[in-house]
């Protein structure tokens, strides 16, 4: 139980951090360098709770780590792109045009494609470093952070009009 709370904690964390960082509409205006003292906080938080729960060998610590920190870099590319989707969601928001609206869903099908196809190039990297159950494992980790987000994601952005 005390891995669950953690992981709940963890991805309420990142969540919020998404719908406040990403979602302009609720987004304040600050300094860029207090943005990113945010995200780098919460990159931090998020690579402690994947070390406290992937339980690794030294060994494993070893080979694991820079494959993540180049899935994570990947990821973020990513995000950003997403995260420039929703601001052009927020933009539109009130005047949305058919044409907006599937340039919109035609963006975000390319996201999500592009997300699986870069998951799908890092999984035989993660296990050329770690015994399958941990890939399984650090895959769940990943899962279940990314339903976080995207539920916090689903409850903040509001319907097209």
């Amino acid at each position: 139980m005390k891995g669950s709370k953690r992981l709940v904690v963890a991805g309420i964390m990142v969540a919020m951090t998404v719908v406040f960082l990403g979602i302009p509409a609720f987004a304040q205006d600050k300094p860029a360098d207090d943005m990113q003292i945010v995200r780098d906080k919460i990159k931090a938080d998020k690579k402690l709770f994947v070390s406290e729960n992937m339980k690794l060998t030294e060994s494993e610590a070893k080979a694991f780590w820079p494959v993540y920190d180049a899935y994570q870099k990947e990821l973020a590319k990513r995000n950003e792109r997403a995260g420039k989707l929703i601001e052009d969601y927020a933009k539109n928001y009130e005047s949305m045009s058919n044409e907006v609206a599937k340039k919109l869903i035609d963006d975000f099908m390319a996201i999500q494609a592009d997300q699986q196809k870069m998951r799908a190039s890092y999984l035989p990297k993660f296990r050329a470093v770690l015994p399958e159950k941990k890939v399984a494992r650090y895959w769940q980790l990943e899962n279940k952070i990314g339903a976080v987000v995207a539920y916090a994601l689903a409850a903040n952005i509001p319907l097209v009009k």
